[in-house]
């Protein structure tokens, strides 16, 4: 939906260019627009600091599951989430159901006696790099601490830049809603 805020706004440019140009030339704003839209231009990053009240062991059980608390945008409107092998697959559909991705989580658990436990998520969405999710899971007065760093595998364009923005905006009521505090959360977008 928002990203079609995105295409309703080109094509209202370009219907723009084609009432003030002449029609050639308004073809050259409009290719311009739509390369501008897709074009990799951005990486997206952070990192969060959660807490939560369960015990480290039920809270590296989760972050490995098939439905990862960082992931609950995605898992929450798949149209199907299926375990697998080391991880889970989520089928998402958009555009009104036009097109549709496979949205596949691997998911490692490092077990350590003198540092936190590590659960590391690589997601791949059709088969291509998407992002990787690492958690460091650490037992803190009365529950559990959690440090989780994400880094996009790779650049978007600026078509997704406002599903990045809504992402961020209820990325935390998500994790509230499942058990989890953000106590600190830093977020960036670079080139």
């Amino acid at each position: 939906l928002v990203s079609g805020a995105v295409a309703l706004g080109i094509g209202i440019a370009g219907a723009a260019a084609f009432l003030y140009l002449p029609p050639l030339w308004a073809l050259v704003p409009i290719v311009a627009l739509v390369a501008l839209a897709r074009a990799p231009v951005f990486r997206s990053g952070g990192r969060a600091r959660l807490r939560t009240d369960d015990d480290p062991e039920g809270v590296r059980d989760a972050f490995a599951g098939p439905t990862p608390p960082p992931l609950a945008l995605q898992w929450g409107v798949a149209d199907d989430v299926r375990a697998d092998d080391g991880g889970a697959a989520y089928d998402l559909s958009y555009l009104f159901g036009l097109r549709s991705v496979e949205m596949q989580v691997d998911s490692e658990v490092v077990e350590n006696v003198t540092e936190p436990d590590r659960v590391e998520l690589r997601v791949t969405v059709d088969g291509q790099p998407w992002g990787t999710y690492t958690a460091w899971i650490e037992p803190v007065e009365g529950g559990t601490g959690i440090t989780v760093e994400v880094q996009s595998d790779r650049k978007f364009g600026l078509r997704r830049l406002p599903q990045h923005l809504v992402a961020r905006r209820y990325r935390d009521d998500a994790l509230a809603a499942q058990g989890y505090e953000t106590v600190e959360r830093s977020f960036s977008l670079s080139q």
